[in-house]
């Protein structure tokens, strides 16, 4: 009987829950009142430059300009436009303007003309191909090759600033500036993850503090509006005391002091 009994009121239940959600679904559990919405932040991908801190370096490279070792070459100042756009970075392999960016790049740090393989030039010239990786991936975003290589690189560069940044800051520092830099460290394991859950009682906890707040404001408010009849009642409570012990023949226990400064507080709240 008590089986049949539970069946019945478990029916019930599933047949008011289709009724409530027009058909749909199935509610279960009790549904907040609380106009609390918890978007999830969307995940940045780890290559972006948003999550690499690239902030960019303006290598002026035009696809037209002729490749460096073709600029001094006299036969090409007579050839046809033709010819000479056969020797100019839009028709030569991407490779040739990946080392030139390297080369801008490491002029921007070099400390002397012979300078090539210096820790500061290594990092520039990993910072441009990481631009150039980056400015592919727009291009090609399926690419797995390329884009664990830069995955790598990114996390190569970040270890050799975080290593820069215990030697010597100064340089590190400076380093940022020149290569337009964000210093991101990696992400500590005891990171707490962002969970639906962990951050609706987090959502729930400020709105209550709202809620206990603005209650108080309101109760202040109220307690300031109601000083204005408090003043000028305690002004006429002290002054009808005053008189009648007077008029009883007993030493007043309110002074004009008193009475004074009760009102000028009701002349304040005029």
């Amino acid at each position: 009987m008590n089986a049949l009994i539970n069946n019945l009121r478990n029916t019930t239940f599933f047949i008011n829950s289709i009724l409530k959600n027009n058909g749909m679904s199935v509610a279960r559990g009790f549904k907040s009142d609380l106009k609390i919405k918890w978007i999830k932040p969307p995940k940045i991908s780890p290559i972006s430059p948003q999550k690499s801190g690239d902030g960019g370096i303006n290598f002026d490279l035009k696809e037209n300009e002729l490749l460096p070792m073709y600029k001094e070459c006299k036969e090409l100042e007579d050839a046809d436009e033709l010819v000479k756009k056969m020797f100019t970075f839009e028709f030569q392999h991407i490779s040739h303007s990946t080392q030139r960016k390297k080369d801008i790049a490491a002029d921007l740090v070099k400390q002397h003309q012979f300078d090539t393989d210096s820790f500061e030039v290594s990092l520039a010239k990993r910072t441009a191909q990481i631009l150039c990786l980056q400015e592919y991936m727009k291009k090609h975003p399926r690419n797995g090759r390329f884009k664990h290589i830069l995955k790598e690189s990114i996390d190569r560069r970040k270890k050799l600033l975080s290593k820069l940044r215990k030697w010597d800051y100064k340089k590190f520092e400076w380093l940022l500036e020149r290569l337009n830099l964000t210093f991101k460290p990696f992400v500590p394991f005891d990171q707490v993850r962002i969970e639906r859950k962990a951050s609706l009682r987090k959502l729930t906890a400020k709105h209550c503090e709202k809620l206990k707040q603005d209650k108080l404001d309101a109760y202040r408010a109220q307690l300031e509006d109601e000083k204005k009849t408090f003043f000028k009642e305690k002004l006429e409570q002290l002054q009808f005391i005053r008189n009648e012990e007077i008029a009883c023949g007993v030493s007043p226990t309110v002074t004009e002091e008193e009475i004074e400064i009760a009102r000028k507080q009701a002349a304040q709240y005029q």
